[in-house]
């Protein structure tokens, strides 16, 4: 089994009520039980909005929170506010302190989600995506773990291509192109699986409904091109940064669906599913059918790295101190 810290705080903060966090919300930061938008705005409607999700662990031991990557998080978001045709977007100084002021407002004392998000705040009945107003929110929330990896992931290849990048961006976290996503989940939940592997229109494997996909073959990692219709993943780019300090070679190139059946390891990496391994897919046993040493190396490692436990990894950081 995979060894990790406890996924929140064995003492958590005083129990609330998601009304009486606080959000950050189109300029000040007010109860989120009064971040409120019209039934008639844009994004509401027709999706407009793009989003991040943005992890912060708390460390018991060191009695602080760490924010995971805010500052590659708001380098996205800001690429995608872009190819929604948003503009003027706050800098990167800007919306970095604005998520780490909602964090400390909210005094969290176990691992939490922040999720940023830009939307198209015009009320308006019409498809388009310019001559539109647009606002921001960031809500943080306590989070535990997205999927169960301490035994394993189940993977199903999903009936349900994933969105090609010139019918709707793939690079960008646009809140209408996750209903594709839910699509790919709720077919492998139905189905009795854990997770949806995801194919490009030409049938390559892309990614899982919301993860990065990694497998492995003779000690090498192997993970698609940003070519294949994926997400550019911040945890995907960290990984291979990680594996490479560990001395594991790292390629990256299109993957056939029949590699997953027939490699030595399968794993899944984002913020959501953080590093999770997988042990099956499409009915078939991955390996030996338990999670493999590379896939469990990658996980320790991260997540002592994503707990400040690791000083050589510091710089994925950012020290949220308690208000």
């Amino acid at each position: 089994m995979l060894t990790q810290q406890p996924s929140t705080s064995p003492t958590p903060a005083t129990a609330r009520t998601l009304d009486d966090l606080v959000a950050y919300f189109e300029g000040d930061w007010v109860p989120l039980k009064d971040a409120k938008v019209s039934i008639m705005t844009h994004a509401f409607m027709y999706g407009t909005a793009t989003f991040e999700g943005i992890r912060a662990y708390w460390n018991a031991d060191q009695g602080r929170l760490y924010g995971l990557f805010i500052r590659e998080h708001v380098e996205r978001i800001r690429k995608s506010a872009r190819i929604l045709l948003m503009d003027p977007i706050p800098s990167v100084d800007e919306l970095a302190s604005i998520v780490v002021e909602t964090a400390r407002r909210n005094n969290f004392r176990e691992d939490v989600y922040i999720r940023p998000s830009f939307y198209k705040s015009t009320r308006a009945i019409g498809v388009k995506l310019h001559h539109l107003e647009h606002e921001l929110y960031v809500i943080t929330v306590p989070f535990g773990n997205y999927i169960d990896i301490e035994k394993g992931v189940r993977l199903q290849t999903s009936t349900w291509r994933r969105n090609a990048d010139e019918a709707l961006p793939a690079r960008g976290k646009i809140v209408g192109g996750y209903v594709n996503m839910a699509f790919q989940k709720s077919e492998a939940e139905l189905n009795g699986f854990d997770e949806a592997l995801v194919l490009t229109p030409d049938g390559h494997a892309s990614e899982a409904s919301a993860a990065n996909l990694f497998i492995v073959r003779d000690g090498t990692l192997i993970t698609p091109p940003v070519s294949d219709d994926i997400l550019e993943g911040v945890t995907r780019a960290a990984i291979i940064g990680l594996a490479q300090d560990l001395g594991l070679p790292v390629e990256v190139r299109s993957v056939d669906r029949s590699e997953l059946y027939i490699c030595d390891e399968v794993f899944l990496c984002g913020t959501g599913v953080q590093v999770s391994p997988v042990i099956e897919v499409d009915h078939r046993a991955v390996g030996t059918g338990q999670i493999g040493p590379i896939s469990r190396q990658v996980s320790e490692r991260y997540f002592a790295a994503v707990r400040g436990n690791l000083p050589e990894y510091r710089h994925w950081l950012t020290p949220i101190d308690q208000g």
